[in-house]
C-alpha cells in the first residue's frame, strides 16, 4: 500500500488478496485506530503474486525489511549474537568464538546475549586446556616440520604441530569442553580452586586474584544457566508485553533444559497492535536474520500463519521446528515467567523516560518559572570565546532543544572584525552574526558575567529584537556557580535540576570552543603575537612558549628572563621586550 507521494506505508500477504484487502475498508467501528490511519493515507495499492504461502512469507519479510512500512511493526534490531564453536570438523579441533552457524558438523553453543560471558568462558578453557588457537593446517605443519608457535613454548598449547600429541589425549580435552559448555561444570571448578590455592601457597596473588575472578565469572554464568526442563532439545521462549504506548517481547533462551541468555526488543508504533501481530512480526523479522533456530518456539498466543511458520522455519533448520502454545504444565510457568520480565522491562523504559523527561522538559518549565518567562524556553543556545596564545579568536556556539543537545545544530564562529584578544568585541560579532540567521533562540546564555550580558542584550536591542539573555558565572575554581543579568547574580543550589542543566550547557559550551582550538592547530594554523615581533622565528617562538607557558606572563618577563631563554639572545630579547612595552603605552 502506498501513499499519494508514492511511499510504501504497509506491506502484507495473504491467500485471498481480495478478502484482506475488503477487511480495510468495512464499517470504521470495526476497525481499529491504527487501520483507521492507514486507510486514510492509502493512494494506491500493488500486488506480486508468489507462488506458495511460504514464498510470500519470504518476500513480505524482505519487503518489510528494505522498505520500512510506517504501519508495518518493525524490529529494529540488528545484532547477531555470538556463538562458541568446537571444531569437531578440524583435525585438533579448536575452540572460538563466531557469529555465525554453518553446516560444517562442528558444535555449536549459544546463542549468548553477552559477549563477555563468551570472552570470560573463552579464557577460563584457555586457563586450564592447553588447546590450540591457531589456524594451522596441522597434518600440513607435522609433514613439513614447520616451527612451532611460542604457545608451546609458554606452555599455552600442547603443540600439536609438532607431531608428538596423541590425538586420544587431545580430544579428551575437547570432550571435557564440551561437557563444561554442556552445563557439566563441577571438574573445571574444581580444577581452577586448587589452581587458585596453589598459586596463593606459592605467594602469586596477582595470579590468584585473576583465578578467582574467572572462577566468579563462571560461577555467575552458571547461575543464569538455571535447569528449567528436563528436556535437552533446543527452545526459545516467547512472550509479548503492552501498556499504553510501549509493547515489549522477551525471549529465553533455553539449551539443552538451560537458560543460556535473554533479550527483550522494543517495538515502536505499535500502541494500536495487538498481541498476535506483534509476536507474528517479530518471529518473522528475527529469525530471518539470526542463524540458528531453535527445534521448538514456545510462545504465549496463538497468531496467524502458525503453521506456514514453522514450515518456513524448519525449512531453514533443515529439520522439524515446532511453534507451540503451552495452556498448562512447565512450559507454562516458564512463559509467565517471560511474560513478567516483559513486562518488567516496560516498566524501566516507563521509568526512564519519566526520568529523562523530568530532566529535559521538566528542567525547562523550571527555567521557565525560576526566570519568570512568560512561555517554555524550547530553545535554548548558549556561545563562548576564546582565543590561542593571544590571537585567532574563536566563538563556539551549542544548542539545546527541550532540554536536549541539538549537535546539528551546534556553531563555530572565526572572529573576522576584531584584532588581538578582546572578548567583548568577538561576542559582539558572533552574536550579530548569529541574529541574522532564522530559527531564533528562546533564551540566551554566555558563558561569562554581567560584561558579557551586556554585549548581547545591546545587540539584541539594535536588532530590535527581543530574547532573554542570562550570563552562566563561576567559582574561584572553575566551576559553575549560578546565573547573572546586568545587574544581579544568583547563586544556583547544586542539587537542582536547573544547576545541572546550567552546569552542563557551560561545560558543553566551553568543550566545543576548546575542541575549534584544537581543530585550528591541527590544521597548522596556530598563531601568536610574537609572529609580529622582528627577529622572533619559529624556534624562538616555540622556545618563549614553552618557558613562559601564557602570552600574560611572556608580557611580564624582565629583560633578563627573556635572554635567558634557550636561542634567544640580548636583541631578540630587547626586541619582545619592547614589543610589550610598547603595547602597554599605548593601552
Amino acid at each position: 500500500m502506498k501513499d499519494k507521494d508514492k511511499k510504501v506505508i504497509y506491506v502484507g500477504k495473504a491467500i485471498s488478496l481480495k478478502n484482506r484487502v475488503r477487511q480495510y475498508f468495512q464499517s470504521k467501528k470495526n476497525m481499529d485506530a491504527k487501520v483507521r490511519a492507514m486507510v486514510s493515507h492509502i493512494d494506491e495499492f500493488e500486488y506480486i503474486v508468489t507462488d506458495s504461502e511460504m514464498e510470500a512469507l519470504i518476500l513480505e519479510n524482505n519487503l518489510i525489511k528494505e522498505y520500512k512500512p510506517q504501519y508495518n511493526i518493525l524490529l529494529r534490531d540488528d545484532k547477531t549474537y555470538p556463538y562458541i564453536k568446537v571444531t569437531l570438523n578440524e583435525y585438533f579441533p579448536r575452540v572460538l568464538k563466531v557469529r555465525k552457524v554453518e553446516k560444517d558438523k562442528a558444535k555449536y553453543f549459544g546463542p549468548y546475549t553477552n559477549a563477555f560471558i563468551v570472552n570470560e568462558t573463552l579464557d577460563v578453557i584457555k586457563e586450564i586446556y592447553p588447546i590450540r588457537t591457531c589456524t594451522r593446517d596441522i597434518k600440513r605443519s607435522i609433514e613439513k616440520k614447520e616451527r612451532p608457535c611460542l604457545n608451546l613454548y609458554i606452555k599455552k598449547c600442547v603443540g600439536p604441530c609438532t607431531g608428538k600429541v596423541d590425538e586420544a589425549e587431545y580430544m579428551k580435552m575437547i570432550y571435557e569442553i564440551i561437557d563444561f559448555l554442556s552445563g557439566k561444570s563441577e571438574d573445571m571448578i574444581s580444577i581452577l580452586e586448587e589452581k587458585m590455592r596453589q598459586a596463593a601457597k606459592n605467594l602469586d596473588f596477582e595470579e590468584a586474584a585473576t583465578l578467582r575472578d574467572k572462577i566468579s565469572s563462571m560461577k555467575g554464568m552458571l547461575e543464569r544457566q538455571k535447569i528449567v526442563s528436563a528436556s535437552t532439545i533446543d527452545q526459545d521462549y516467547i512472550a509479548v508485553a503492552k501498556e499504553e504506548d510501549l509493547s515489549c517481547v522477551q525471549v529465553f533462551f533455553v539449551r539443552g533444559g538451560k537458560v543460556v541468555g535473554r533479550e527483550n526488543f522494543i517495538f515502536d508504533k505499535s500502541r494500536n497492535s495487538q498481541a498476535e501481530e506483534i509476536i507474528s512480526s517479530f518471529i518473522k523479522q528475527f529469525y530471518m536474520s539470526v542463524n540458528y533456530v531453535p527445534k521448538e518456539l514456545v510462545v504465549d498466543t496463538d497468531f496467524e500463519d502458525m503453521q506456514i511458520m514453522s514450515d518456513w522455519l524448519s525449512s531453514k533448520k533443515g529439520q522439524k521446528v515446532q511453534i507451540t502454545v503451552p495452556q498448562k504444565g512447565d512450559k507454562k510457568h516458564l512463559l509467565d515467567l517471560v511474560r513478567k520480565n516483559a513486562f518488567e522491562t516496560i516498566k524501566q523504559k516507563s521509568n526512564l523516560k519519566m526520568a529523562k523527561l523530568e530532566r529535559t522538559v521538566g528542567v525547562m518549565k523550571e527555567l521557565q518559572e525560576f526566570l519568570q518567562l512568560d512561555e517554555m524556553p524550547i530553545r535554548v543556545e548558549a556561545f563562548d570565546i576564546s582565543n590561542i596564545q593571544g590571537v585567532d579568536s574563536v566563538g563556539a556556539q551549542v544548542v539545546f532543544v527541550n532540554g536536549e543537545k541539538a549537535k546539528k545544530l551546534y556553531r563555530r564562529y572565526k572572529i573576522k572584525s576584531v584584532d588581538g584578544p578582546n572578548d567583548y568585541a568577538s561576542m559582539e560579532e558572533i552574536i550579530r552574526r548569529r541574529l541574522k540567521h532564522p530559527d531564533l533562540p528562546d533564551l540566551i546564555l554566555m558563558d561569562g558575567g554581567k560584561g558579557q550580558v551586556s554585549v548581547a542584550k545591546k545587540v539584541i536591542a539594535e536588532e530590535g529584537l527581543s530574547i532573554p539573555v542570562l550570563g552562566m558565572y563561576k567559582d574561584s575554581r572553575h566551576k559553575t556557580l549560578g546565573l547573572t543579568t546586568e545587574n544581579q547574580a544568583v547563586e544556583l543550589s547544586k542539587h537542582s535540576l536547573i544547576y545541572r542543566f546550567i552546569a552542563s550547557v557551560q561545560e558543553e559550551v566551553h568543550r566545543f570552543a576548546i575542541s575549534y582550538h584544537r581543530s585550528l592547530r591541527d590544521k597548522g594554523m596556530e598563531k601568536s603575537e610574537l609572529d609580529e615581533i622582528s627577529g622572533i622565528g619559529k624556534t624562538r617562538k616555540m622556545a618563549l612558549i614553552s618557558e613562559f607557558k601564557t602570552i600574560e606572563r611572556l608580557k611580564n618577563a624582565t629583560m633578563e628572563e627573556l635572554a635567558s631563554v634557550e636561542g634567544m639572545n640580548k636583541k631578540s630579547a630587547q626586541a619582545v621586550f619592547e614589543h610589550f612595552r610598547k603595547g602597554q603605552k599605548s593601552d
